[in-house]
């Protein structure tokens, strides 16, 4: 098995962030160990922030929603 090439911020960014669900304003997910692995979590909640997107974390997932809307917790 060959080992995954390193990723930068910005390609781990471009990935996330072109993916079809994140390009219409839904919620997309990433394993918390890959974006710390890869991004760091402060340069990934920094990222997050700047675009005005909501993040939780919840059984080792971050959930992106990719839009500025209010997030209401239901249960």
């Amino acid at each position: 098995m060959a080992a995954l090439a390193p990723v930068t911020p910005q390609v781990f960014f471009d990935e996330l962030l072109s993916s079809r669900a994140a390009r219409r304003g839904e919620v997309v997910r990433r394993n918390v160990r890959v974006v710390e692995r890869y991004v760091g979590r402060e340069i990934f909640v920094r990222e997050m922030r700047r675009r005005g997107y909501s993040v939780v974390e919840n059984a080792g997932q971050f959930v992106i929603f990719c839009n500025s809307a209010p997030v209401r917790r239901i249960v």
